[in-house]
């Protein structure tokens, strides 16, 4: 076998690979010597047909299976002998003319093919030790958890309609309709046609949900705000705006105390325990929350410290995938680009970086997983796929049956494990400094990450060993 390189750009690569006809007779003989001792052809008795005669029947397409193999194990040869990993399997490329070929299948011609493909580029891990990160630390309030039973008993204690000669009093849970302009301009997400609000609730910004008080079903007001200077969109902190409201309906909570009889409607013995149950969910969210930032410090500082370059046909497939549920969210929605403050061509360019992103920080935890030996067992590959199922309550079996029936689907699941796994060991190699904050603080951390849309493209541990 000859193989000439025809092209070294960047991580592209293109090479010619000839067979000689003299190695695909051989390996046709072979073939058809296992086809003799299986043969039956009328006229011959079992395993005695003639190479000859076996050559006049099975030739040409015994040719085509030993054909197909040369290339595959041509192709898998070259690039070992290379040291080269491919992306995603290699384009090959056959002789158009049929002539040519058929010379090859009669076995008079030499077989010449191109191979063209991307190599996964060597990845060179960054120093990992000493890397700098900030441990949020938010200790749960008891006016933080006050704020929160309140919640649980508004949202528990159950409302009535008001009917249609309600009037809006505070505490009650109402239905709206609004349209937000700034300076008359109608603004991105500043527009409902059917939200719903507990008033006094602060869920809305400051200002907003005073003014409804006092308004009947039916009724269209203007509100007069603020946002607020620190408002998590920057486009809209500190503007003054208007709001075109109507109240669609109004619904009034039933009568009752936040006391024990209440917590042993929602299953608890007393208050106290509801208290104790509150604080304990309240402290899981926040270490949730806390990881959940310190993880994107890691992948922060793992894309920041490597820099190389990506295979196209990678990020191609990452940014179709993305690009697939952006289009289906904007149109599922009835909304456009333009409704989300951007344009179609900026939001490709912006994607496509992301996209980018992940192959990168892919290949890099790849890496640092196969250099360490990081790797998920078959319990941890079992306990991710039992959280998936919970989070379908009511089709579990049906969820449980797909990922059986799908083994990539399946397989698919060690990704996410993988990559916390290997975030871990960065995590426990840096230098984490303790940052007191408020769970305020904490969650606009949290807005401020998620303003770079992430969802890392995860390779599994063995991405690498599979080229």
């Amino acid at each position: 076998m000859q193989v000439t390189e025809t092209l070294n750009e960047g991580l592209k690569r293109k090479l010619t690979v000839v067979i000689p006809a003299a190695d695909l007779n051989g390996r046709l003989d072979a073939k058809l010597d296992e086809i003799k001792g299986k043969a039956t052809l009328k006229g011959f008795r079992p395993g005695k047909v003639p190479m000859s005669h076996l050559k006049k029947v099975y030739g040409r397409s015994a040719m085509s299976e030993v054909m197909q193999d040369a290339i595959n194990s041509g192709v898998n040869s070259s690039l070992e002998e290379r040291s080269e990993r491919a992306a995603v399997q290699p384009k090959i490329d056959l002789p158009q003319d049929q002539a040519e070929i058929n010379r090859v299948l009669d076995g008079e011609a030499d077989l010449s093919f191109e191979v063209e493909y991307e190599v996964l580029p060597s990845v060179s891990v960054m120093e990992l030790k000493g890397l700098k990160l900030e441990r949020p630390v938010v200790e749960v309030v008891d006016a933080d958890i006050d704020k929160e039973m309140e919640r649980i008993f508004r949202q528990n204690r159950g409302y009535e309609d008001k009917g249609d000669d309600a009037v809006v009093a505070d505490g009650d849970r109402l239905g709206l309709t609004f349209v937000g302009r700034i300076d008359g301009v109608e603004f991105p997400g500043g527009k409902s046609d059917h939200a719903h609000l507990t008033v006094g609730s602060g869920e809305f910004i400051p200002g907003f949900e005073e003014q409804l008080i006092g308004m009947k079903k039916g009724e269209t007001r203007t509100i007069e705000v603020t946002f607020p200077e620190d408002y998590g969109n920057a486009d809209l902190s500190g503007k003054k705006a208007e709001f075109e409201v109507t109240v669609l309906h109004a619904d009034a909570p039933k009568a009752g105390e936040l006391d024990d009889e209440f917590a042993k409607r929602l299953g608890l013995e007393n208050l106290d325990a509801l208290r104790s149950a509150v604080k304990e969910q309240m402290q899981a969210a926040l270490t949730s929350m806390g990881r959940q930032h310190i993880k994107r410090q890691v992948l922060d500082a793992l894309d920041d410290g490597h820099k190389f370059d990506v295979p196209q046909q990678l990020v191609d497939a990452e940014f179709n995938t993305i690009w697939q549920r952006v289009t289906h969210e904007i149109e599922h929605h009835g909304r456009t680009f333009e409704d989300e403050g951007t344009t179609e061509a900026e939001a490709r360019e912006q994607y496509r970086k992301i996209a980018e992103r992940r192959v990168r920080l892919g290949l890099v935890v790849a890496e640092i997983g196969n250099l360490n030996k990081i790797e998920v067992t078959d319990e941890e590959h079992q306990q991710a796929l039992i959280a998936e199922v919970r989070r379908f309550q009511g089709q579990e079996q049906q969820v449980y049956d797909y990922y059986r029936k799908n083994p990539q689907a399946l397989a698919s699941l060690r990704a996410p494990v993988f990559e916390n796994k290997v975030v871990d060991y960065v995590i426990e190699l840096a230098e984490s400094t303790d940052k007191p904050m408020t769970r305020e603080e904490l969650a606009k951390l949290i807005q401020s990450d998620d303003d770079v849309p992430e969802e890392h493209h995860h390779h599994d541990e063995h991405d690498h060993h599979d080229h």
